[in-house]
């Protein structure tokens, strides 16, 4: 029997604060890139015509969406020595499940702070394809001190992944299926 979302997150939020050098538990993927040097920072790209600020404080943004196939997405904001980042924000938008954004209010945006062990996590949907792109989130991330990354997270699996010209592998979520959805790991290293 598969878990569930629930049983994931709660998993995840249970490890143990990563140690300095180390990477996140065996069961989920490692920090993506690896830590290690600067050379090995999660990769930049473009926030598109849809980056609106100030989305709203939230970890929930599913019920945005009702019709849509529910994904929990969690992971770490660490230093490139690997290091859990606390205070960090991180930002979500993304498309709804037919492919639109929503441009006028908040629909499927939203902004959370890591937690001490640098933590963050949204439960959300998975976005429909449109034409010219394929499958992904948009996320900026910000460490406190340092410079905003903007970046996009893809869907392993896709066929519309060589088409795009944004994708990278770099950027792939570690999906993993549940009892009631998805679940997707990516841990930012900035």
């Amino acid at each position: 029997m598969l878990p569930t979302r629930r049983s994931l997150l709660t998993a995840f939020l249970a490890l143990p604060t990563l140690p300095v050098a180390g990477r996140a538990a065996a069961q989920f993927l490692p920090p993506t890139p690896a830590c290690g040097d600067e050379h090995d920072l999660t990769l930049a790209r473009t926030a598109g015509p849809f980056y609106k600020p100030e989305a709203p404080l939230r970890h929930e943004l599913a019920g945005d969406a009702p019709n849509g196939e529910r994904i929990t997405l969690a992971g770490y904001v660490l230093d490139a020595r690997c290091r859990p980042v606390a205070d960090s924000l991180v930002e979500i938008w993304h498309a709804d499940e037919t492919g639109a954004y929503d441009n006028d209010g908040f629909r499927l945006r939203g902004h959370q702070m890591t937690d001490e062990r640098g933590r963050w996590w949204f439960a959300t949907v998975v976005p429909a394809l449109y034409p010219g792109r394929t499958r992904h989130y948009h996320f900026r991330v910000r460490r406190p001190g340092a410079a905003i990354l903007t970046t996009q997270l893809f869907f392993p699996n896709e066929p519309e992944n060589d088409r795009d010209r944004l994708y990278a592998p770099e950027l792939l979520l570690d999906i993993r299926p549940t009892a009631d959805g998805k679940f997707g790991r990516f841990d930012f290293v900035v």
